[in-house]
């Protein structure tokens, strides 16, 4: 069963930024599509990035041309560029599959707030 640990959240202003990373166990991350999600309080979990093995790339409307997702193959790393934070970014971030293959890690918090 491949584990993943997130980190990089933390207390940012609007408009600042943060890198997220998160580090996977197991061969199987160098073949799967891997995503950032995030859950605000009181909603549900949305899929915010994804890029598949060869480097395909998708976002959520909310935040293209603010994140970069990317991944190391290499290091079984994925990583999470967010620039120009906003409020409404506040929320956990996860990382995982797509679709959702593996157990959910404690995800690193992330507060945009001035």
């Amino acid at each position: 069963q491949v584990q993943v640990v997130e980190s990089g959240g933390g207390l940012v202003q609007p408009g600042g930024s943060l890198r997220l990373s998160c580090a996977a166990s197991g061969r199987i991350f160098s073949i799967s599509t891997m995503a950032w999600y995030r859950q605000a309080p009181g909603k549900q979990r949305e899929l915010v990035a994804s890029m598949t093995s060869f480097g395909i790339t998708n976002y959520a409307d909310s935040v293209k041309g603010r994140f970069t997702i990317s991944r190391d193959n290499a290091k079984n790393t994925c990583y999470l560029q967010m620039n120009s934070l906003k409020p409404e970014d506040t929320a956990v971030y996860s990382c995982n599959a797509v679709p959702v293959s593996f157990r959910w890690g404690q995800g690193t918090q992330v507060t945009v707030s001035s």
